[in-house]
């Protein structure tokens, strides 16, 4: 997210003294942050009296932490799913705790006025319960695809333990990644400055609407509206005009169908729209442009030259889709070659070997590519910012922030060290005492891995913004050591990558602590309370939409089809059954896409240099990890949602912050929160009204699903053969 005008300019900090009981800390003369951008936002004082886990806390906490976390999972399963984002809470808690300050009687549960503190500390618990347990997905898979059930208590431990080992890492990476003041994390910075705006009274011109009621009134006709895609007229979702000409034609389908690569498809249904990407409305311009190179190079140009030269078999399958495929193209049904839910290779060798789409084998390719891309980019671009700062972190410069923050007790180092001890331990239990089929040393070697990497990746999010991702790294390792194993393959991604993205969360979460100056110990105790909550919400919502809706994430649902839990469960088959050996090894056709890690740790050293030869042009914005991180999306994410949402990003990044800054600045992000929202409470509303009792709205040509037939079907019928496949390039 781009950062919004600062509401504190440097200039505007005066001397100040501080000399309270809980702290000694004198504040030099006009000091402040050494990052610029820092000093411009965050404020450089502090009054360590301000209450902070206040009554009004905790029932803010529970409730909105609980309220996210099931919307998060309850959308995560829908076709197209969507997140509502922490901006909501940020925006309902503000008029919620002033309300509860209103009314509560005076005393010890209402120790005066809401606070920016209290705000900030509700915030920074829905956030830990912002993100659906990746965990989830392997109960889904097990469940859905592998026909076995371990029981609540497995699935909960689970759950808990990847969720929560992070944390412990944490602890030791806030003495590099959150006390120094050269380690920024600039998506914080887009947060302080709208927890300042929100506490800060609104200058308005005579007519002007509070941003609280402006939220109020878009999320109310966005409610409505929803109603004619959601539910009237589902085909305003997805109008995909070309292929209505001549709905007979395969290839013209497979071009502009929405199930195909979208070409002229258009939605106007906000959940279509940030159903995958999240809202278009606060990415900044540059990286949309990057995204939308990178979508028009690989989906527009790359995957149709594949398909149509054939390929790696390519027309045996559809143009776009995560399934598994035999040779001649039928549905591969694992449970053939599976004996207790591992690899049997006599019965493999009959049944023969998997294929997938070639856009999907360009995916991993493309992922491979985004991997090394993202080192190389890293050091060329800011290996003298990192190291640079990682002396100065190794020396503890104290900024003036850090100075305020020995007003309060710190988390002493033994609670975060019982804490990663005691998950890890239950990881192991729980992957012995039940048949997840990952040794203890299986467990172990995930978490070490996970610990390895945190600081490192630590270090160039920080400074960059950007998290290299572990889950292909993961897979294969795994794949290897144990090949044939589905569910231990996804429990040792599950602790080796999500471990460490959760460790960055925490430590990012830190940072913003460290910046509002709220009390270290405190944070501990809410980022552990929204991070409880949020597993136990998220794993009784799968399992009751597991028990209530028939035919569940597949394709006979058509609300709720799970796609990621679906392209989840075909990564389970690809790394973990069939091993990335036998998929994308030697002997296999789809070995070339190895190379794609050469090519991606190449790619960004020739922009580098031109960069230098050709400076101040477009080659500025050129960001190659970005743009190839395009695409990693796809699938689940269909072409045509890649389109609307570039066409929405255009219209507010672009234009309205070019040529409205002023009604951009106030409104953009709010309008996001409210259409998220409202499209929100109108699915909820659908499902408890209609859906749950399989009443649906009376068929007519708008309620239709088959007017592009063929978008999905491939370009050979399966049982046709085939010509032979153009050799790999």
């Amino acid at each position: 997210m781009s950062v919004q005008k600062t509401e504190h300019n440097a200039e505007e900090f005066i001397d100040e003294k501080i000399d309270l009981e809980q702290s000694s800390v004198i504040l030099e003369e006009e000091e402040n942050s050494p990052i610029p951008e820092v000093a411009a936002i965050v404020s450089n004082k502090d009054d360590p009296t301000t209450p902070v886990m206040t009554f009004r806390y905790w029932v803010m906490a529970v409730i909105f932490s609980i309220i996210l976390s099931f919307f998060n999972q309850f959308f995560a399963f829908r076709t197209n799913p969507m997140t509502i984002s922490t901006l909501v809470i940020q925006l309902l808690s503000y008029p919620f705790g002033r309300f509860l300050a209103a009314v509560l009687p005076h005393g010890r549960l209402n120790p005066g006025p809401f606070n920016i503190k209290e705000h900030v500390l509700v915030a920074l618990t829905a956030n830990c319960a912002a993100g659906t347990a990746y965990a989830v997905d392997i109960t889904v898979i097990q469940k859905v695809f592998y026909g076995e059930d371990f029981g609540f208590l497995a699935n909960f431990l689970l759950i808990l333990c990847t969720q929560i080992l992070g944390y412990g890492m944490a602890g030791v990476l806030r003495r590099y990644l959150v006390y120094p003041a050269a380690m920024i994390w600039p998506a914080n910075l887009v947060q302080v400055a709208l927890f300042n705006t929100l506490h800060k009274e609104e200058d308005l011109k005579p007519g002007q609407w509070t941003r609280f009621k402006f939220f109020l009134v878009a999320t109310g006709l966005m409610f409505l509206y929803q109603w004619i895609p959601g539910f009237l007229f589902p085909v305003l979702s997805s109008i995909a005009w070309i292929c209505w000409i001549k709905p007979d034609n395969l290839v013209l389908s497979q071009l502009t169908g929405a199930g195909g690569l979208g070409i002229g498809a258009i939605s106007l249904d906000w959940n279509n729209i940030v159903s995958f990407l999240g809202s278009p409305l606060i990415v900044p311009w540059w990286a949309q442009v990057n995204i939308a190179l990178g979508f028009f190079i690989i989906a527009w140009v790359m995957v149709p030259i594949a398909y149509y030269t054939n390929l790696w078999e390519a027309k045996k399958f559809p143009i776009l889709t995560p399934a598994l495929f035999t040779r001649d193209g039928q549905e591969y049904d694992t449970q053939q070659i599976l004996t207790n839910n591992v690899l049997d290779d006599k019965k493999y060798e009959e049944y023969g070997p998997l294929r997938i789409s070639t856009f999907f084998a360009l995916t991993y390719g493309i992922g491979f590519a985004g991997l090394a891309s993202m080192m190389t980019h890293t050091w060329l671009y800011h290996r003298h910012k990192l190291v640079a700062q990682w002396k100065q972190s190794r020396d503890h410069t104290e900024d003036i922030h850090h100075k305020l923050m020995q007003a309060y007790p710190e988390v002493p180092d033994w609670w975060y060290a019982a804490l990663f001890i005691t998950m890890t331990a239950i990881a192991i239990i729980t992957c012995e005492v039940w048949d997840y089929k990952l040794p203890w040393w299986g467990v172990i070697l995930a978490v070490a891995l996970s610990a390895i990497f945190s600081l490192p990746v630590g270090l160039i999010q920080a400074i960059t913004n950007q998290q290299p991702g572990l889950n292909i790294i993961t897979e294969y390792v795994i794949g290897y050591i144990l090949p044939g194993r589905p569910i231990a393959n996804v429990t040792f991604k599950t602790l080796g990558y999500i471990s460490m993205a959760q460790a960055m969360t925490f430590t990012s979460d830190l940072k913003l602590g460290h910046y509002m100056k709220i009390p270290p110990r405190a944070m501990f105790w809410a980022q552990l309370l929204g991070t409880v909550i949020a597993g136990l919400v998220n794993l009784l919502t799968a399992n009751w939409l597991l028990r209530s809706q028939k035919d569940i994430c597949t394709e006979k649902n058509h609300l709720f089809s799970c796609p990621s839990a679906n392209t989840f469960y075909s990564a389970s088959v690809i790394w973990g059954v069939i091993a990335p050996d036998r998929m994308f090894g030697p002997t296999s056709m789809y070995n070339a896409i190895n190379y794609f890690f050469l090519i991606g740790f190449i790619l960004p050293i020739p922009f580098y240099y031109l960069k230098k030869v050709m400076p101040n042009s477009f080659l500025e914005y050129v960001h190659i990890p970005v743009l190839l991180a395009a695409t990693g999306m796809m699938p689940p994410a269909q072409a045509y949602h890649y389109t609307n949402w570039l066409a929405v990003g255009f219209a507010f990044q672009f234009f309205a912050r070019r040529y409205h800054p002023e009604w951009h600045l106030r409104f953009t992000y709010v309008l996001s929160a409210a259409f998220d929202s409202g499209v929100a409470f109108m699915v909820l509303v659908s499902f408890f009204v209609f859906t749950i009792r399989d009443a649906t709205m009376v068929e007519w040509w708008g309620t239709r699903y088959d007017l592009c037939p063929l978008e999905g079907q491939p370009y050979y019928p399966p049982t046709e053969p085939a010509p032979a496949p153009a050799p790999a390039a």
